[in-house]
């Protein structure tokens, strides 16, 4: 029984030393850090005090549990705040590639549809346009030629006028040539040479006045049948003028009657091409508004992706900062409910009347 007494006092004083050494540890690591010593000094005063223990155990819990509470709080804060966050970056990586989808089909469009759409307006209205200028010289090269082709004409009538008139006053001296002196004779031979001058030698004419002058110059013109044979050749050769002249002047009305409707017919076609040009400008003015519109919209959805990838960039190193500033502070916080509840076991302790701070 002595022994068993014995025993049992040997291992309550050993119990005693061993927590005087656990709690003398514990005091130490407290002292370390400012607010452990804070705590410290909080449970020296209250010993000195003299207050109840359990009030100091009390307000200790309650310290951690609102430290636990905090420490909650904060978890569960930085949980909803990085919900936010990725749901954020989510969005805005999104936005980003919805951006850069418009822009790459915005410039895939003006490259393969718009801007070749418009080289081929802008060709077609120089092809047109070279078509008026086609049109206008053979406009201005008739003109040319109708006018070379009138005075032609009124050459030509001019000539035979003249020989009709000469051909008249050939007639006219053959009446008056019934015993004809040689002076007569060469007049009336010059006169014949005076038409032949009227006549140029491409006139159809020239070998019949030819024929003529040939005939007269072997004649004396005393037989009245020669001069009978002459009169009557020089009659047919005026027919023969007349009716150069008349079918000249229907060739010529023709002519000009062609030549107004050709000049028509070019001035219809060249306004024709200025109706296509018209309809093409249409077009091209869409085309170019079209392209001003989407260089517009690629800009403005280029500009976007810039912003977007700017909030992304700033959301990053903002969620970056504050996942720091909560590391920080959940290290703070669990080091202090650490500290809190060594606290709270010096207190909980048989005899903390000698704790020194």
């Amino acid at each position: 029984m002595k022994s068993i007494l014995l025993i049992a006092l040997i291992a309550i004083a050993f119990t005693a030393r061993v927590q005087e050494r656990n709690l003398a540890k514990i005091t130490t690591d407290l002292k370390k850090s400012t607010y452990g010593s804070a705590l410290l000094h909080l449970v020296e005063l209250h010993s000195m005090a003299g207050g109840p223990v359990q009030e100091l155990i009390d307000a200790i819990e309650e310290l951690i549990n609102d430290l636990e509470d905090e420490l909650e709080e904060l978890e569960f804060n930085f949980q909803v705040r990085t919900n936010e966050h990725n749901a954020l970056v989510v969005s805005l990586e999104q936005d980003i590639q919805d951006a850069v989808i418009d822009v790459n089909n915005t410039q895939d469009t003006l490259d393969n549809l718009l801007f070749p759409r418009r080289e081929q307006l802008q060709v077609r209205i120089e092809q047109i346009q070279e078509n008026q200028e086609a049109n206008r010289k053979n406009y201005d090269e008739a003109v040319l030629v109708r006018e070379q082709e009138h005075e032609d004409f009124e050459l030509q009538v001019a000539e035979l006028n003249d020989a009709t008139a000469a051909v008249d006053d050939a007639l006219a001296l053959l009446e008056t040539l019934t015993n004809p002196s040689l002076l007569q004779v060469k007049r009336f031979q010059n006169s014949l040479k005076n038409i032949e001058q009227k006549i140029k030698s491409r006139s159809k004419m020239a070998p019949m006045i030819k024929a003529l002058i040939s005939l007269a110059s072997n004649q004396n013109f005393s037989d009245q049948g020669i001069i009978g044979q002459i009169v009557d050749a020089l009659n047919e050769f005026r027919n023969a003028i007349v009716d150069s002249i008349n079918a000249q002047t229907a060739a010529e009305a023709q002519a000009q009657e062609d030549h107004e409707e050709y000049l028509e017919q070019l001035d219809d076609e060249y306004a024709e091409f200025q109706r296509q040009i018209n309809r093409v400008n249409v077009d091209l003015t869409a085309t170019n508004e079209k392209i001003d519109q989407m260089t517009e919209f690629r800009d403005q959805r280029d500009a976007d992706r810039k912003q977007y990838t700017a909030e992304l960039e700033l959301e990053n190193n903002t969620y970056a900062e504050e996942t720091d500033t909560y590391t920080n502070l959940k290290n703070e916080f669990t080091r202090e409910l650490g500290i809190s509840e060594q606290a709270l076991s010096v207190v909980q302790s048989a005899d903390f009347s000698n704790i020194q701070v």
